[in-house]
């Protein structure tokens, strides 16, 4: 009962968390607004399993690991930042050139196509510190005392993905309606710009962080 009584509080927490734009939403608005709707499901699908591993790593006690490892903590801010630095700098070398033909918002490493898009979307956020940092800080406090670390965090991390594949596939539906609108050369090359700068300014921030 008292996991229930959490559980608006949570909700709300998590819809509050989700429409903050971020590295997710910088690479989904490009990535439909160049493939339409098809090509941001995988990503959306991606994002969220990246998500759900973090989920279950704070579920199973490595935010102590974390917080108390400075080689832990290094590695993946290193590892985090230089995702983000990569994916921005594509971004707005993209903007520079106007090309609107490339797969947009990939590592070259990466595969091509839908696959990409989903490997793309699980490396962002599997690789992503603030991801990580949130699952480890947010979940324990929804918890209640004598209920069960990892399986309560699974159910309330399914729970998280649910409500965030809505919200994101909505956004996606919204952005591949106006592709049309996306597809002029000029509004492509300032929404490359923007995500671009997003993105860097995120890699940059997260390099500079501390533990």
């Amino acid at each position: 009962m008292e996991l229930l009584r959490q559980l608006p509080a949570f909700v709300g927490a998590v819809l509050v968390i989700a429409a903050v734009p971020g590295p997710a939403v910088a690479l989904l608005i490009r990535r439909c607004s160049v493939g339409g709707f098809r090509a941001g499901i995988p990503v959306v699908l991606g994002l969220e399993l990246g998500l759900y591993l973090w989920v279950l790593a704070a579920g199973a006690g490595l935010a102590a690991l974390v917080a108390t490892s400075a080689t832990a903590f290094t590695v993946l801010r290193v590892v985090g930042a230089g995702v983000l630095l990569v994916l921005g700098v594509q971004a707005l070398r993209a903007a520079r050139r106007g090309d609107r033909t490339a797969e947009l918002g990939v590592l070259r490493v990466l595969p091509r196509g839908r696959r990409g898009g989903f490997v793309l979307g699980v490396v962002t956020n599997a690789a992503n510190p603030k991801a990580a940092v949130f699952a480890f800080a947010f979940y324990p406090q929804f918890v209640p005392d004598g209920y069960s670390l990892l399986p309560t965090t699974a159910v309330l991390g399914v729970l998280q993905v649910v409500l965030e594949l809505g919200l994101y596939l909505a956004l996606a539906a919204a952005i591949g309606r106006a592709r049309t609108w996306f597809s002029r050369a000029r509004v492509r090359r300032r929404l490359d710009a923007l995500c671009g700068t997003v993105l860097v300014g995120l890699g940059v921030r997260v390099a500079a962080e501390s533990q």
